[in-house]
């Protein structure tokens, strides 16, 4: 979807009279979501596209101005009150500074399309709130010297928590996604009860540690972990009933009850697409496929320039695409392209310790079983991509890892070069990117969500246009 900012003179008025409705102009072939003043001026709306949808959506608002709606047959699209027009435009103003950095009022409100009366009230509250601050003056070689505005970092926290099949992470961050606190726990296996004495203990610990100021400041809590943790226990070397408990418990009930904040849980590569989304830089695609290769390896979507989740929050499930196998026959993409294979292989290299796998496969003695992992993982990967492609028209795709840049880096050469041998007659050309976030990627992700979705005017979270 694309935004912009319409006004009144994109609509044109057939009558007089304030009950007259305003009616979009001939060639405005687009379905609108709008917000609208109590005097029915536009002030914001996100469309997109509806092929074979006539031009005509009609604007009506009842004579106080309460609601106002666009509305074109069985369309109806309803904007906010005065109050809940204040919130939204509050969304859009921090959304603003936390995209393009600190700006003065003026530029917020060229950006908006807000007035200057209407930015500087909204301005003030959020300093008051204590969200935005204001900078030193800045002096330009033409006119009045001018503040810009930016975020507070501290103004707002968010947690986050990853449950992984090899550890746990604890992070904490500030309103730019920025690390305050982290926290990692290694275990050999994921065992529910013991998983969930180890988070309660640690969380606790951590909250506690913090001072009151910054306690009172964190919004929620945002938990990324695999959709089916209690799954695949034999490629862990484990019983099924020793992960079965997974199935039954409610982490979130239990996370809210300890912190007593809103609880969020998402699929952990989705969430690592959302620290790459917002922090990595790497993608700006409108549409692509997010690969993170964990433990296990897993991805995410992005559709129309938005994280898309599924109804079930499990889309970007490539782990399940079947490909195929050394010897020919079809199995799951975990089995041949996630990291279980190379801390399995480094350890019997001679490589031992508590470190996760991005640490042992620094160890020069791993440096035969990192390669042998990248010649095997590669081709799998590479076929679970052409698959992908050929149902949906991604851009590209982003291929972050449980592993530092420069081993990254070398993979996604590998696995460049991989497609290279695949028959992709009938999809369109593909970039494949090396993702930026790294190790932390899946907590990183879990603790920018609740930000997203109590900050943004738009609960999805919408790709950033800014160049790679």
């Amino acid at each position: 979807m694309l935004s912009f900012l319409l006004s009144q003179k994109d609509f044109e008025a057939p009558g007089s009279g304030r009950a007259s409705p305003w009616v979009a102009k001939p060639g405005n072939n687009k379905s609108i979501r709008i917000i609208c003043s109590a005097q029915g001026k536009a002030a914001c709306c996100r469309s997109s596209s509806r092929a074979g949808r006539p031009a005509g959506w009609r604007l009506s608002g009842g004579s106080q101005g309460a609601k106002t709606i666009m509305s074109q047959g069985d369309f109806q699209i309803r904007g906010g009150d005065q109050v809940g027009l204040r919130a939204y435009n509050k969304r859009m103003i921090l959304d603003l500074i936390r995209q393009a950095g600190a700006l003065p009022k003026a530029e917020i409100a060229r950006h908006t399309g807000l007035s200057a009366q209407a930015v500087s009230v909204i301005v003030n509250t959020l300093l008051k709130e204590g969200l935005v601050r204001k900078e030193k003056k800045v002096r330009g070689k033409v006119g009045q010297p001018h503040t810009p505005i930016a975020l507070n970092a501290r103004g707002v926290l968010s947690l986050g928590v990853k449950i992984g099949r090899r550890s746990l992470e604890l992070m904490l961050v500030d309103f730019h996604g920025q690390a305050v606190e982290y926290r990692q726990f290694p275990y050999p296996a994921p065992r529910q009860v013991e998983v969930t004495a180890l988070l309660q203990r640690e969380l606790a610990g951590l909250l506690e540690g913090l001072e009151e100021t910054l306690r009172s400041r964190i919004v929620g809590v945002g938990v990324a972990m695999p959709g089916q943790l209690s799954a695949w226990t034999d490629v862990m070397g484990l019983d099924p009933s020793e992960l079965a408990d997974w199935d039954k418990v409610d982490i979130a009930a239990t996370i809210a009850e300890l912190t007593g904040l809103p609880v969020e849980v998402h699929n952990d590569a989705t969430a690592a697409c959302a620290a790459e989304m917002t922090l990595g830089g790497a993608l700006t695609f409108s549409s692509a496929l997010y690969i993170y290769v964990g433990t296990f390896v897993g991805g995410g979507v992005v559709i129309d320039g938005r994280l898309f989740e599924g109804t079930r929050r499990n889309a970007g499930a490539i782990g399940s695409i079947p490909v195929a196998a050394p010897d020919g026959h079809l199995e799951q993409l975990i089995r041949q392209g996630s990291l279980f294979r190379l801390t399995d292989e480094v350890r019997k290299a001679g490589v031992s310790g508590d470190g996760m796998i991005a640490e042992l496969v620094r160890d020069p003695r791993a440096a035969e079983a990192f390669a042998q992992w990248r010649r095997s993982a590669a081709p799998p990967i590479a076929q679970a991509i052409a698959a992908a492609i050929s149902i949906i028209d991604f851009e590209g795709v982003v291929i972050d890892a449980m592993l530092h840049g420069d081993e990254v880096e070398a993979f996604v050469a590998d696995v460049r070069a991989a497609l290279t041998e695949i028959d992709l007659t009938g999809t369109s050309p593909l970039e494949i990117r090396r993702g930026n976030v790294g190790p932390r990627a899946r907590v990183c992700g879990a603790a920018i969500l609740p930000l997203i979705r109590q900050f943004s005017p738009d609960q999805n979270l919408l790709v950033k246009k800014t160049a790679a």
